[in-house]
């Protein structure tokens, strides 16, 4: 005797289910936060085979993809129309060969990701891929895709609420059904709580905000609100607080660094948006510092935390997996400022030895607290490890 059960309780057995088999369905596809770079935030819809293939290039020789980086992301504007028999095509006069684009990117050891809707149409209008799903991740993998970012757009037009949930998870099934690894990144802003059921669904990434904008009210607002998350990411699934906007020309170099510290010690997904082929040095080296890099995408994948929230200071910290702490000091008042760091207060030994990972220079040791100058909008990204006899002042 069998017993049918309603549609929306089948999907909550089904993710209960996945939850209980793992969290990511592919975690080898993100051990750690994935790295790569987005056309969105520069280029907007104006975006070409030529300046794919420009901006890969450039991620290739520049040093970002020696530091990491590795998938080449294009965003809303490639997309042209589904003919007769239900396939994607691209836009003929941007992307004549989108394979021949994919090939040319994995080419340079680097892999390619593409944009698309669970709605009938982008959130540009254009085409998506309602009603094509099985066939668009056949043609995504035939092409090379390696990574596809899905964003909600018109998803309301033609799904309820509570079938969003579900919408992800068929896409996600349908890409894992042509056996190709594509990394699922879900892009539908944070709302029904994604963290709780983003992974269950397929996904190894899912923004958990709108989208952010080149200004510093936009940016700390959109990292200060990973707090709180933190248990919902780890190898495999990540919250994701959107892409980086350092280079782009609108903030500051120590605004810009807040964001790369503050996007590190979160473990957050780390996806340039600036036009890589005019990065002047200040801008490559806030996005390859090797120390700082290693915060984001250390093993033990434990997302940072807010320790210490007092007015227009926060002291965040991040357990790595060699027992040292990241310990990151944000100045988000418009003065530079003297932060101190009381151990107790944010968990650490009482007396540690300290690492400035910016400037990449040791700093000694310190017994109870530490305090540092922190310019106005900016922060200071620490690595502390227990000290093993109290030497030094109690700051610097």
């Amino acid at each position: 005797m069998s017993t049918k059960l309603p549609a929306g309780l089948s999907l909550t057995l089904a993710l209960l289910l996945a939850a209980q088999t793992g969290l990511a369905q592919q975690p080898e596809l993100a051990r750690t936060p994935p790295m790569g770079w987005n056309s969105w935030n520069h280029f907007r819809l104006e975006i070409d085979d030529a300046i794919i293939r420009a901006e890969a290039n450039a991620m290739a020789t520049s040093g970002l993809k020696a530091a990491g980086y590795e998938y080449v992301v294009i965003d809303g504007g490639w997309e042209g129309f589904h003919d007769t028999n239900g396939v994607f095509h691209s836009n003929a006069e941007k992307f004549p060969d989108m394979k021949a684009l994919c090939d040319y990117i994995h080419g340079l050891g680097l892999k390619a990701g593409i944009h698309t809707s669970p709605g009938p149409t982008t959130c540009a209008g254009h085409e998506a891929s309602y009603g094509h799903e099985k066939q668009d991740a056949e043609t995504f993998a035939r092409w090379g895709i390696d990574f596809v970012k899905y964003d909600w757009c018109s998803g309301d037009e033609v799904y309820k609420p509570e079938e969003m949930q579900a919408a992800y998870k068929k896409m996600s099934d349908d890409l894992k059904a042509t056996g190709r690894p594509i990394l699922y990144s879900l892009c539908q802003y944070g709302v029904q709580d994604v963290w709780k059921w983003g992974g269950p669904a397929g996904g190894q990434m899912w923004r958990t905000t709108g989208d952010i904008s080149d200004n510093y009210n936009s940016m700390i607002l959109h990292g200060l609100a990973q707090n709180g998350l933190e248990k919902h990411a780890g190898p495999g699934h990540w919250n994701d607080p959107d892409m980086l906007e350092i280079g782009n020309g609108k903030m500051n170099e120590d605004e810009y660094r807040s964001q790369m510290t503050l996007w590190c010690i979160s473990a957050a997904p780390l996806f340039a948006g600036n036009d890589l082929t005019a990065m002047d040095r200040s801008t490559l080296e806030l996005l390859t510092n090797p120390e700082v890099l290693a915060v984001d995408q250390d093993a033990a994948g434990v997302q940072g935390h807010c320790a210490w929230p007092e007015g227009p200071v926060q002291i965040w910290t991040k357990p790595l997996a060699d027992g040292s702490t990241a310990v990151g000091l944000f100045n988000l008042d418009a003065h530079s400022m003297s932060i101190t760091a009381s151990f107790k207060a944010v968990g650490l030994p009482e007396s540690v030895q300290a690492r400035d990972l910016w400037l990449r220079k040791n700093l000694g040791a310190f017994n109870g607290s530490l305090t540092l100058s922190v310019p106005r909008h900016g922060a200071v990204l620490l690595k502390v490890k227990p000290s093993a006899a109290a030497a030094g002042g109690s700051s610097h």
